[in-house]
């Protein structure tokens, strides 16, 4: 039998904040596969297989554009969450896009409340 898809899949290009928002997701409940490119994240939305949400760091992030704009099509917008970085995407850009989006700088808790009120 197929294993249910992760509740969140995150992508994160630098390790540090991958590995810390990732385990703080996980100390809260959820099932959190986090990958460091966007070929990698995209494996994991497929039709069928889908998580219940993504959430894209759009530091460091190649073509950041071109990211949440393919996003827009393989997952629903609600359902995913932009971490704006300085340099990137304003933010209201990414929100006329219909995605939601926590602007930098953040605490960690914010970001677990946004991840509670998409769940």
């Amino acid at each position: 039998m197929p294993q249910p898809p992760p509740d969140i899949v995150f992508l994160a290009v630098a390790w540090q904040p991958r590995a810390l928002i990732r385990a703080q997701l996980i100390e809260e409940g959820w099932e959190v596969v986090a990958t460091s490119s966007w070929p990698m994240m995209r494996r994991h939305l497929r039709p069928g297989s889908k998580p219940r949400l993504a959430i894209v760091d759009l530091k460091d992030l190649p073509d950041p554009q071109a990211v949440l704009q393919d996003l827009r099509v393989l997952m629903k917008p609600e359902c995913v969450l932009v971490l704006s970085a300085i340099g990137t995407i304003p933010a209201a850009e990414i929100e006329r896009l219909g995605l939601r989006v926590i602007p930098r700088p953040f605490v960690i808790e914010k970001l677990v409340d946004a991840v509670r009120n998409a769940l």
